[in-house]
C-alpha cells in the first residue's frame, strides 16, 4: 500500500468553521460549525464535534490505492442494469470496508473523539450538498450512538464507502459527476439523548410557499431519525417571525401529530 507523504491536520473543532468552509469539510458540518460559534454564546446548546477535512477522504483513497481501482470499474457501467449496479457498488464499497485508515489520520480521529467522550453520532457531510442544480444531502450514511475506538473508525470507513452506494452512483452519472467531483467530510457529534425527550427538524421558512417570515417545526417523541425519514406523522408548529422579534407569542398554528412511532436507544 502507499503512504501518504505529507503530514496535516485532519481534524477541524465545531468552535473553528463557519459556513465559509464547504469546500473543506461538506455543507453539513460547515453549517453545524456556524450554529456552534454563533448560537453557544447565546445560551443555545448545539451539541459540541469536530470534522474530518475532505482531505482525509482523499488520503484514504490514495492510502488503499483505490483511484484507479474505482475508475476501472465504473467506466462501462451501465446504471439500467440494477443487478450489475448493485455488484459494481458492493465491491467498491467493500474496498473502503476492509481498507486500511491512514495512520495519522486514525490517530487524529481517536485523539479527538476521546476528548469529546462518550457515545456520537458519526456524519457524512458531502461537499457538494445544496448545491443550487443538485442535491446530495439526505443520501448519505449517518451512524447513530457509535462508541469505542473500533467502532468510530470502522464507522468512519461506511461513511467514506457511502459515496459509493447503487442510489449515489446512478445519481453522480445521471447529473453529470465523475466520482472525483464529490469528496466527503465526516462530522463526529456528541450524542444527544433525545430517546429521554423529542426530537426534530426546523425550518426557517414554509417549505410549501417558501414563505420566509415564518418558522415551521416539526417534532415527536425520540430520536429525530423517524422524524427525518418521513416515518411518523409528527407534531408541526408555524411561529411567526415579526411578531416573536416583538415579544409575542407567536405561535401561528400549530398540529397534533400522531406520533405512533418511537425510536430510542438499543
Amino acid at each position: 500500500m502507499s503512504v501518504v507523504a505529507h503530514d496535516l491536520s485532519y481534524i477541524r473543532e465545531y468552535s473553528e468553521l463557519n459556513i465559509s468552509d464547504v469546500s473543506l469539510v461538506g455543507g453539513k458540518n460547515a453549517s453545524l460549525g456556524e450554529m456552534y460559534s454563533e448560537l453557544t454564546e447565546s445560551g443555545i446548546n448545539v451539541p459540541n464535534g469536530f470534522a474530518i477535512i475532505v482531505d482525509g477522504y482523499c488520503d484514504f483513497i490514495e492510502h488503499n490505492q483505490l483511484e484507479h481501482k474505482i475508475e476501472d470499474i465504473l467506466e462501462n457501467i451501465d446504471i439500467d442494469d440494477i443487478d450489475s449496479l448493485s455488484e459494481i457498488g458492493k465491491t467498491i464499497r467493500s474496498w473502503f470496508i476492509n481498507g486500511e485508515m491512514p495512520g495519522c489520520l486514525e490517530s487524529q480521529i481517536l485523539e479527538s473523539y476521546h476528548e469529546l467522550g462518550g457515545s456520537v453520532a458519526i456524519r457524512s457531510s458531502a461537499t457538494t450538498e445544496d448545491s443550487l442544480s443538485n442535491s446530495f444531502a439526505g443520501q448519505l450514511d449517518t451512524y447513530l450512538n457509535v462508541f469505542g475506538a473500533v467502532d468510530v473508525i470502522h464507522a468512519c470507513k461506511l461513511v467514506f464507502a457511502s459515496l459509493f452506494t447503487d442510489r449515489i452512483i446512478s445519481y453522480r452519472i445521471c447529473n453529470g459527476y465523475s466520482h472525483r467531483d464529490v469528496k466527503v467530510s465526516i462530522g463526529i457529534q456528541k450524542m444527544v439523548r433525545s430517546d429521554r425527550g423529542t426530537a426534530g427538524v426546523m425550518f426557517t421558512l414554509d417549505t410549501e410557499s417558501g414563505f420566509d417570515d415564518v418558522v415551521f417545526i416539526t417534532g415527536a417523541y425520540g430520536l429525530g431519525e423517524n422524524v427525518v425519514s418521513g416515518n411518523v406523522n409528527p407534531d408541526e408548529f408555524y411561529v411567526f417571525k415579526p411578531t416573536l422579534e416583538d415579544g409575542y407569542k407567536s405561535i401561528i398554528q400549530r398540529q397534533l401529530g400522531t406520533k405512533l412511532v418511537k425510536m430510542i436507544y438499543s
